[in-house]
């Protein structure tokens, strides 16, 4: 794998964005021009993985939901216990910032498949149902360990009783929280518009298909570009709050993505069996961090989180590794382990 492979255009589009943060460059992207940009991304990747699940088997699909549910509910526990036994991290922030690791970030996996195209590399249609899937469980096991900390800190505060009848009150609001959140977890607008795309994408003929392929097509890399130059300011924007995070956050930054890599990259070749492009998408999926549906479901549901710790590791930290160095490595690693085993 040469140099000039690595450096594809989103790439340096990145970096871009966080070199004119550092420098303080007053560059900004027009209001709302953001959220435009994710919809026509989103939207592309549903159709076009719509299109790729018309021609397979629907039965072919059914290990991919069933690995994205069990690296969607297993991960966060993984990231909980190293957080809460590794690291002496409360139980509030270790639950939040957990939540993030089961979860997935589109902008990386955009970024992995672009790297993808720019080497020619086929993958199968299946981990785009794995990114619409993997949301949901990792916000639930969130709610749950924050559920379950703030029950372990009422029996340890409980003196006379006040603080852990507060508890079991609150279990009330807390099961209203769940089922509230699961329902807003499947209606969120990136969830919606992907699976939407994907039906889409797949109902349709050729004939249409071909219609608006110019659109969702030939600029979508240019769109990706645009929005991975956004994403580098946001998370240079983030490099200074590092000093607030702590050094052992900063390494599990950079630590739980590559655990999560381990675990995707194993499920995606010997339990899936996918093409070595394939098994790198499975292997980013894993390794990612949500940063767009997680954090406002965590500042809902666990408000006594520092919301700075789980946005600084997210967008400062986690993002950039995958994007820059995460990436390549995992796709080293896929073709390693079909040449080897």
């Amino acid at each position: 794998m040469s140099i000039s492979s690595i450096l594809v255009p989103a790439v340096l589009f990145f970096a871009l964005g966080m070199f004119a943060c550092i420098i303080k460059s007053d560059l900004k992207f027009p209001p709302d021009m953001h959220k435009m940009i994710v919809i026509y991304l989103l939207v592309g990747i549903g159709l076009h993985g719509g299109k790729a699940l018309s021609e397979a088997s629907m039965s072919s699909a059914i290990p991919a939901v069933m690995a994205a549910l069990l690296l969607g509910f297993g991960l966060p526990i993984v990231a909980y216990l190293i957080m809460r036994f590794l690291g002496r991290i409360d139980p509030m922030n270790s639950a939040a910032i957990a939540a993030h690791y089961g979860s997935v970030s589109a902008g990386t996996y955009m970024t992995a498949v672009a790297f993808l195209n720019g080497i020619s590399v086929d993958y199968e249609a299946y981990p785009v149902i794995m990114l619409a899937i993997m949301e949901s469980p990792a916000i639930i096991i969130g709610l749950i360990l924050a559920g379950y900390s703030r029950r372990i800190l009422a029996a340890q505060q409980s003196s006379i009783g006040g603080p852990a009848v507060a508890a079991v009150e609150g279990d009330g609001h807390q099961k209203g929280m769940l089922k509230h959140l699961v329902i807003e977890s499947f209606t969120n607008g990136s969830i919606l518009l992907l699976f939407g795309s994907m039906a889409i994408g797949s109902i349709i003929n050729e004939a249409n298909m071909h219609k608006i392929e110019p659109f969702f097509d030939t600029i979508f890399m240019g769109a990706l570009c645009l929005f991975l130059l956004d994403m580098g300011m946001e998370a240079g924007k983030r490099i200074y709050e590092f000093k607030d995070v702590g050094i052992f956050l900063v390494i599990f930054g950079v630590i739980m993505p590559i655990i999560g890599a381990t675990a995707g990259i194993l499920i995606g070749h010997f339990w899936l069996q996918y093409s070595i492009g394939g098994v790198t998408l499975v292997t980013v999926l894993a390794a990612s961090c949500s940063y767009i549906a997680v954090p406002p479901a965590m500042r809902l549901a666990v408000p006594e989180a520092n919301p700075s710790f789980y946005l600084t590791l997210s967008l400062g930290l986690t993002f950039p590794f995958n994007v820059l160095v995460g990436i390549p490595i995992y796709y080293g690693a896929a073709q390693w382990l079909a040449y080897n085993y």
